[in-house]
């Protein structure tokens, strides 16, 4: 019985494996969306492909605002394309390009509370990007590769971590 259940679990495993470059990013790791982060330099070293995904975690009296490219040079409020103020707030990058994000807050925008993150299609192996405040977007020449970095953890594996820790606890 062990063994079949052993085989079971390793065939479900295998069919959960599949190849994702999908990330998660924690918006500023452990200090999150909040006034006083230099998030130009959260996103250097930083590459976003379509399927990431952007994890904003923060407290009240925040929002996270996408606007478009001259809303987020002029810290303008009120065209938001989406908002939110319920954190954790994720946002699924579904288009390759720049996205930007505000805080809709008056004053918080203009205080740095503002992130771009340029987008490559998935599968790319597009330089990393880093935002500036005003508002450009520009790649660096260093090449790197599609990795985990510090606030950031595959879907695919978390999954496959699940399944794992579930056979080895309930077939033991």
């Amino acid at each position: 019985m062990a063994n079949s259940a052993t085989v079971v679990c390793a065939v479900l495993v295998m069919c959960m494996v599949v190849p994702s470059s999908a990330t998660v990013y924690t918006v500023g790791d452990t200090a999150g969306w909040a006034m006083g982060n230099d998030y130009t330099t959260w996103t250097s070293g930083k590459s976003f492909a379509v399927g990431d995904s952007l994890v904003f975690n923060y407290g009240g009296g925040h929002t996270v605002d996408e606007v478009s490219g001259s809303d987020y040079n002029t810290c303008t409020i009120g065209n938001s394309v989406t908002s939110d103020q319920s954190s954790p707030t994720t946002i699924s990058l579904k288009t390759a390009g720049t996205h930007y994000f505000i805080c809709a807050v008056p004053g918080h925008c203009s205080s740095g509370m503002k992130l771009a993150v340029k987008v490559a299609t998935a599968g790319s192996s597009t330089p990393p990007s880093s935002s500036s405040g005003s508002g450009t977007t520009t790649n660096t020449t260093t090449p790197t590769s599609r990795s985990s970095s510090s606030g950031a953890v595959s879907p695919s594996m978390a999954l496959l971590t699940t399944w794992v820790t579930f056979c080895l606890r309930f077939f033991s």
